[in-house]
């Protein structure tokens, strides 16, 4: 399901959680996303410096299949269930078993840390708020474990660069909000949703910053193809934020 493109923020919530609910996916177009966010001049201004920090993302040295195409910062935060606080957790490997990742799973992974201003911004905290909302809304009394996962794909002449290397997948969490930050001279990256039986509910590509993709993890698959260059000798790099949100006992 595609959220239209203008609606009230009251609105925006009511979509997308009847879209989780009845279909499981829905892709947000980036005014419905704003909307979705409450973005207001504080968020506005903080877009500019939380974007420009994915130029600071560390090479991820944990590619099984040998790729140099992948950046990437993480984090772990949570999200209390009495009053909706989100709290900084320790700074922790990121680990996904075999079954969830084929390529990658099965390995403890350390990243370097989401940088302190990210982690602060008022952007990640219109992020976090609204993804509180809106699963709190159809879990409600759920505290949350929410890892955050800065990623940068490049793309040159020579080789692709994989959004999704270990293909269609699901991450083992509850619900999962993909963010587009930044697309540069880029061709392809379609995003696609699938159901279990691996039948195709949707394919859309995130093009503008801020479009967004949310999936209730449990009960759809999703990917992203290879993307490539659109000017050859051009710099080509593909930004995505990833949150995912998953119940804590």
């Amino acid at each position: 399901m595609t959220l239209p493109r203008s609606v009230s923020d009251g609105a925006a919530q009511a979509l997308l959680q009847h879209a989780l609910t009845q279909q499981g996916y829905c892709f947000v177009p980036a005014a419905l996303s704003r909307a979705l966010l409450g973005a207001d001049d504080a968020f506005e201004a903080a877009w500019p410096a939380f974007a420009a920090s994915w130029n600071n993302l560390a090479l991820d040295d944990y590619m099984a299949d040998g790729g140099k195409y992948r950046l990437r910062r993480h984090a772990t935060l949570s999200i209390a269930a009495a009053d909706q606080a989100v709290c900084l957790e320790p700074h922790q490997p990121h680990y996904q078993s075999l079954e969830y990742n084929p390529l990658n799973g099965g390995v403890v992974r350390h990243y370097q840390p989401v940088e302190d201003a990210v982690i602060h911004s008022p952007v990640l905290a219109h992020l976090m708020a609204a993804g509180s909302r809106v699963f709190g809304a159809m879990l409600p009394g759920s505290a949350w474990r929410v890892e955050m996962h800065q990623f940068r794909i490049t793309a040159d002449g020579t080789s692709a660069g994989q959004p999704t290397p270990e293909g269609m997948h699901r991450d083992g969490v509850d619900f999962v909000l993909m963010v587009l930050i930044n697309r540069q001279n880029v061709l392809h990256g379609v995003s696609t949703v699938q159901d279990p039986s691996g039948k195709v509910l949707q394919t859309f590509t995130l093009t503008e910053p801020l479009d967004m993709a949310v999936v209730n993890d449990e009960r759809v698959r999703h990917g992203v193809t290879a993307i490539t260059p659109d000017m050859a000798g051009q710099p080509a790099c593909r930004d995505i934020l990833v949150l995912t949100f998953r119940r804590r006992a």
